[in-house]
């Protein structure tokens, strides 16, 4: 019994066990399913990529190189899948982790911010008040950046609240999702705050044309 839960899991369309003999950033994109249900779905579903432990760790370790040696505070994630990448981070930074929520699950004082999703549906985003002080350094992490509106939504909320995500050159914090397309919105973010993401230039041009 203890060889059997020692091994990786197994599935016939999920291997958790197998790791390329060389990892280059972002090998384990090809881990994320593309979407089967139609256009009310994002079109890449990064759910495999949690499951794989080499995978999982790959990228949280991507996502914090260009950090390397930055005074982060806390690590902040949003609501719902960069609580993954979010408290991963913060794990591995030995941070606090702030959770970034949908509006209407807090049950203590807060502060909400109005933005439009990926979608184009208009939702409110909410942050606990006492949890970010003036001069706090914000790491902020999401699965994906599409349009830009939600991530800029979190921004304006940590922002509000005095906590800093950074702008150049000083960069203390910053932004780091899965992808940030070349959207409006990404580019937006991209030229105010210091980034990092997992997409080799090579692959950025498919992955903003959602192929």
């Amino acid at each position: 019994l203890h060889a059997q839960r020692s091994q990786c899991l197994r599935s016939p369309r999920m291997d958790l066990c197998h790791v390329p003999p060389t990892r280059e950033k972002g090998w384990y994109l090809a881990l994320m399913a593309p979407n089967v249900k139609g256009p009310n779905y994002a079109w890449l579903d990064p759910s495999r990529l949690y499951c794989h432990p080499q995978g999982l760790q790959d990228c949280v370790g991507d996502l914090l190189q260009p950090f390397q040696g930055d005074p982060i505070d806390m690590v902040a994630g949003i609501d719902a899948m960069g609580f993954i990448l979010g408290a991963a981070a913060a794990a591995v930074l030995r941070k606090g982790f702030l959770a970034i929520r949908k509006a209407g699950h807090l049950c203590v004082q807060t502060l909400a911010q109005p933005y439009t999703d990926y979608s184009g549906r208009e939702k409110v985003m909410e942050v606990r008040t006492d949890a970010i002080s003036p001069g706090l350094r914000i790491l902020l992490v999401d699965q994906w950046v599409e349009t830009g509106g939600t991530m800029r939504a979190a921004i304006q909320l940590v922002e509000r609240l005095g906590g800093v995500v950074a702008a150049p050159p000083s960069c203390p914090a910053g932004v780091a999702a899965i992808c940030i397309e070349d959207s409006e919105g990404g580019r937006w973010i991209r030229e105010r705050y210091k980034c990092a993401h997992c997409v080799p230039p090579s692959l950025q041009p498919r992955f903003d044309r959602h192929q």
